[in-house]
């Protein structure tokens, strides 16, 4: 079977950036599983993905624009350190989480540590970021009824 809108697909993959350095991998793990065509992977590489079978394997560069996109200044802000004041340890590199307007988690990273302020950047870790994937399909199968209403795809542990 081919993968097409609606199959549900195992991968292994290994993810790393320009320099060589691994950034993720299921080596090791279960097997990423999801239903394709729903926006579970970044747009390049699930289009990498439509039309092959279980067993191929292949490697693939995407270009930001079809992974997290490019860096977004405005994203990006110096915030007083009086209003992270309660953090402890504040250190650059860390995550902080906050919620938006709508309600939404966003992860925000300290890029910079000022003398009074500090920078703030709520851009993806992997904006702007050439991805390298190397991949391994382990199965292709049509999605279920239930998993078509979810969205996502039922592993073997999945309960509702």
């Amino acid at each position: 079977m081919k993968i097409s809108q609606h199959s549900v697909v195992a991968i292994h993959y290994t993810l790393t950036n320009d320099a060589g350095e691994e950034l993720d991998s299921s080596s090791g793990a279960d097997p990423l599983t999801y239903l394709h065509g729903t926006g579970g992977l970044i747009p390049g590489l699930e289009a990498e993905l439509d039309g092959r079978v279980a067993g191929e394997a292949f490697s693939t560069v995407i270009q930001p624009a079809q992974a997290y996109g490019e860096i977004d200044p405005a994203m990006i802000q110096d915030v007083p350190l009086e209003a992270l004041a309660a953090i402890d340890d504040l250190r650059i590199g860390m995550q902080l989480q906050t919620q938006d307007p709508n309600g939404h988690q966003r992860v925000l990273i300290v890029d910079a540590i000022g003398e009074t302020s500090a920078t703030l950047n709520a851009n993806h870790e992997l904006a702007g970021k050439v991805l390298h994937f190397e991949v391994n399909v382990e199965s292709v199968r049509a999605a279920t009824q239930e998993e078509l209403d979810h969205g996502h795809s039922h592993g073997p542990g999945h309960s509702h």
